[in-house]
């Protein structure tokens, strides 16, 4: 079966989001609670009706968690980390199945923060968001990349910059806490001890890299594999009208760049995390110390990113951990089809195998890393 067929066959049967055996791979998918101890912010924004209350989706949610039938106790797992504007799963589904055949491991589909199913559905509903939409053209003027799948976010990174960082933290303490009630047996699903790596993605990766530098203790038996990510953040480009308007990826450029210093986010989240993200920001931050923790973490490490990808480009891979090891770890591959960051693989109906091919290389390296 091809891979545009495929994508539309999990996204049409996990649409109930009900745990289930999937046919024909025999992959089940189950759905574990999740609540996160991070308080919600107080000053959750006032810039439209939608958008004027707490968001209780991001606090209490569930997480898919694809895994082989034949083990109903799980010992070995992959973490998967989505993009940037992520309101839905299906994206990642036939992922998640690829990872868990190659690997015979389980892999958890864990929501970042305000996003997928952490946020309402009144982020994805075109009617609901038309008022929001039409404010903000008044506003801004004509920015060619407003869209109705960007506005949400647009507004709120537009209002207040700082969420970005904010909702990152409060990702990274939830997977903290994620890894470390498996690993101590608190989740039935999991057996005790269970291996935890990582495939991340986009934006993904960047979260991931700070975490897995930050926690070199309790991921040091983890293993990390980035698709499309682990660019120093100066280089990543989100204007697009599937991730943010131009408006706010200038006004988060200039905020992270110039206005949110190391002593800033220190106060908020201490001081060795502070001096990661503050060297994530920037190729010349703290380059020496970052330079040293990417070598100290090297072996543990992979990923592919793509020739064509204007999002997140590898030259920004190069900037983050230098080009000598960037070489090393990160493979620079292109596919012989019009494709984009936020979509590397396109559905479509005619002429499949390209896509099909390109599909089947990410996941055997991602998969064959990870196995190890």
């Amino acid at each position: 079966m091809s891979y545009s067929a495929r994508y539309q066959e999990l996204a049409a049967e996990l649409t109930d989001r009900q745990a289930k055996e999937i046919s024909p791979s025999g992959i089940c998918v189950n759905y574990l609670p999740f609540q996160s101890s991070t308080p919600q912010e107080e000053d959750e924004v006032k810039v439209s009706r939608f958008l004027n209350e707490r968001v209780h989706e991001n606090q209490q949610f569930d997480y898919p968690v694809f895994y082989n039938r034949k083990k109903p106790v799980q010992d070995e797992a992959i973490i998967l980390l989505h993009g940037l504007n992520e309101r839905s799963w299906n994206k990642y589904y036939t992922w998640a199945e690829a990872l868990c055949e190659r690997t015979g491991k389980a892999v958890i589909l864990f929501p970042i923060a305000y996003h997928v199913n952490r946020s309402p559905a009144a982020w994805l509903d075109p009617r609901e968001l038309s008022p929001l939409l039409q404010q903000r053209k008044l506003r801004n003027g004509y920015d060619r990349l407003l869209s109705v799948a960007n506005v949400t976010l647009s507004e709120r990174l537009s209002e207040q910059p700082i969420r970005f960082f904010t909702s990152g933290l409060q990702t990274y303490k939830d997977l903290v806490k994620l890894y470390t009630e498996i690993s101590d047996g608190r989740i039935p699903f999991f057996k005790e001890n269970c291996r935890i790596d990582v495939f991340a993605y986009s934006i993904g990766a960047f979260l991931a890299q700070i975490l897995f530098l930050s926690e070199e203790t309790l991921f040091s038996a983890s293993r990390l594999f980035m698709f499309c990510g682990g660019s120093i953040f100066s280089a990543m480009y989100g204007g697009s009208r599937s991730i943010m308007d131009s408006t706010s990826y200038h006004k988060l450029y200039d905020y992270y760049l110039k206005d949110f210093s190391l002593e800033e986010a220190g106060r908020i989240t201490g001081t060795k995390l502070a001096r990661i993200f503050h060297s994530m920001i920037a190729p010349f931050h703290l380059t020496d110390y970052r330079l040293q923790l990417f070598q100290a973490m090297s072996d543990r490490i992979g990923g592919v990113s793509l020739q064509r990808d204007s999002v997140i480009p590898y030259s920004g891979v190069q900037e983050a951990m230098g080009n000598e090891l960037a070489g090393k770890l990160v493979q620079l591959l292109d596919f012989p089809y019009g494709y984009c960051h936020e979509n590397p693989f396109p559905i479509v109906k005619e002429n499949t195998e390209e896509v099909d091919r390109a599909f089947s290389k990410i996941f055997n390296l991602a998969s064959g890393f990870l196995a190890c």
